[in-house]
């Protein structure tokens, strides 16, 4: 129970998150807030080091670094197929396969949850798709699906990976993984000469960001450690209801029939993993 109620945490930490780095994307280049907010976010899993105490370890830190190298590569291609393509395409196509990949690794390696867990993870992958959806009519080619698809993949590759890690490691494999991402984005921006100076008033909102998107990856952390990483990835995976949510009662957003059943469908989700 406690897993499932760290990973229901963790999806609404991480849907803030990204709340508030879509603002930030607003005022200032993504890669400048994708590297301020992970810069944000390994200050604070530093200062977080000595009070989640673990045994630093080349074994726990390559996890994390694997781990970094997942998450960013499919960062990467994530914006790159929202840039070729249309959200209401990619978005679904990246949240299921991010949410998919871990459930097929747990199953395979030994996870048995419960029917009516697996019910539930069942209901919060349909979740996933209707929660993803918008009403403007949209259409993708191939390449736009095929980097959705990969960028999902490395997504769900990072989860898997961080799981991999010792349970005794702590918070080094997130440093591992945050220390990386940071590099190789910042690489990436200087090889592309992009500035990395946020806009004006997006400073706060990027550490905001940077800072919930850590607070997230500690609640995953200490939720895989408790439970099934095919429970937990699914219902971490339900986080853009969160955001939803937030977009509608801050920037009066609304939100179509079909998202509203998809939140709907994610309390049942929840629900049902929790009860088994």
């Amino acid at each position: 129970m406690s897993a499932v109620v760290l990973a229901t945490v963790c999806a609404v930490v991480y849907g803030t998150a990204d709340f508030f780095g879509g603002l930030a994307t607003r005022r200032s280049r993504v890669l400048a807030v994708v590297v301020l907010a992970q810069t944000a976010g390994l200050a604070l899993v530093t200062a977080l080091l000595p009070f989640l105490p673990g045994a630093l370890t080349i074994r726990g830190l390559a996890w994390g670094v694997a781990a970094g190298l997942s998450g960013t590569v499919g960062l990467v291609l994530f914006y790159r197929a929202l840039a070729t393509g249309v959200m209401s395409v990619v978005a679904p196509i990246t949240a299921t396969t991010s949410a998919a990949l871990p459930v097929v690794f747990g199953l395979a390696t030994g996870d048995r949850p419960e029917p009516m867990a697996l019910g539930g993870v069942a209901l919060a992958l349909a979740a996933i798709l209707l929660i993803s959806r918008d009403s403007s009519p949209a259409a993708a080619g191939r390449g736009p699906v095929l980097a959705a698809l990969a960028a999902g993949a490395g997504f769900g590759g990072f989860f898997v990976l961080l799981s991999q890690a010792p349970d005794d490691s702590g918070m080094w494999p997130l440093f591992g993984a945050r220390l990386v991402s940071i590099t190789v984005i910042a690489l990436l921006a200087l090889g592309t000469r992009r500035t990395l100076r946020p806009g004006p008033g997006a400073l706060h909102i990027i550490v905001a960001a940077g800072s919930l998107d850590m607070v997230a990856n500690v609640l995953f952390m200490l939720a895989q450690q408790r439970g099934m990483l095919s429970l937990v990835a699914v219902v971490v995976s339900l986080y853009p209801a969160s955001t939803l949510l937030l977009a509608r009662q801050v920037l009066g957003e609304r939100l179509n029939t079909v998202q509203l059943v998809g939140i709907g469908c994610t309390l049942a989700a929840v629900a049902l993993i929790a009860a088994s």
